[in-house]
């Protein structure tokens, strides 16, 4: 896949919550005003950069191509003893407000799993089990934003001519969520509805019968931003299922991207727990 597809996907990716009372974290938002890369910037990814790191190049590209907002710093590491403590992502100047803000920036795939909890919140977990939305709620309330005001941190702003008291403090935390097979026409609780990209179903629910007439593709994680439309090789149903079940194998929960037809296009994670 492209740059300007996966830059084109994240442009459209959608904000977790809108209500900031929720975390009481309130969230920054960009205004998709242009979904091409302008040729004034470029942006520097090599080929086997995670997507967590091309999520920040993009980042950066947008807030380069604004008129709105002027990047003051990215990626500041704040050392004790000569030990990294922390790391801001991003400070950056909003040209219209005259304000400094500190924006922690956040993309993740989360999978509803009913069974997990009694409490909706809790029951958001990584495609495998790896991590969930509270736990991210939870490092970002008590390690990441709070660095700001750590005595290293207030210090290294100084030097750079910051003032620490000025900063404004938001996340801009996007959210790909993924029900159910079950759950496809329900209206979940909290959290922004507009993120559900697909759903997700185990192993055994994949079958010839469910499955067999449609195609597919395992993107790479790095094109999981990507819209499946812009995909070009496609596999049948028996095809796939080889590759599928190497990945269950080694307790990884592929995505799926399947097509039905040539303008119909869904997005699917075989779980292996």
């Amino acid at each position: 896949m492209s740059f300007e597809h996966q830059y084109a996907g994240f442009l459209n990716s959608k904000l977790l919550w809108k209500n900031a009372s929720l975390f009481e974290l309130p969230q920054f938002n960009l205004v998709n005003s242009n979904s091409n890369l302008s040729k004034e910037y470029s942006i520097n990814i090599t080929p086997n950069e995670v997507l967590g790191k091309r999520i920040e190049h993009f980042f950066e590209h947008y807030i380069h191509s604004t008129s709105n907002y002027k990047l003051v710093l990215k990626g500041l590491q704040i050392f004790k003893n000569k030990i990294t403590i922390g790391e801001l992502d991003f400070i950056i100047e909003d040209l219209r407000k005259k304000n400094i803000l500190h924006i922690e920036l956040v993309y993740k795939f989360y999978l509803y799993n009913p069974k997990k909890s009694t409490t909706s919140l809790e029951r958001w977990i990584g495609p495998n089990q790896r991590d969930s939305l509270l736990e991210k709620i939870t490092k970002l309330k008590e390690k990441q934003l709070p660095l700001l005001y750590r005595p290293e941190t207030v210090l290294k702003l100084r030097e750079l001519n910051i003032d620490p008291n000025k900063v404004l403090q938001k996340v801009c935390f996007y959210g790909n969520l993924f029900v159910p097979l079950s759950y496809q026409n329900k209206k979940l609780p909290d959290l922004n509805n507009s993120c559900i990209q697909g759903f997700w179903i185990h192993e055994k629910d994949f079958t010839s019968d469910k499955y067999g007439s449609r195609q597919y593709f395992i993107p790479e994680k790095k094109d999981w931003v990507t819209h499946p439309k812009h995909n070009r090789v496609w596999y049948s149903y028996m095809a796939i299922l080889e590759e599928l079940r190497i990945q269950l194998i080694k307790k990884k929960s592929p995505l799926l991207w399947i097509k039905s037809n040539e303008d119909s296009f869904t997005k699917c994670f075989i779980v292996w727990w």
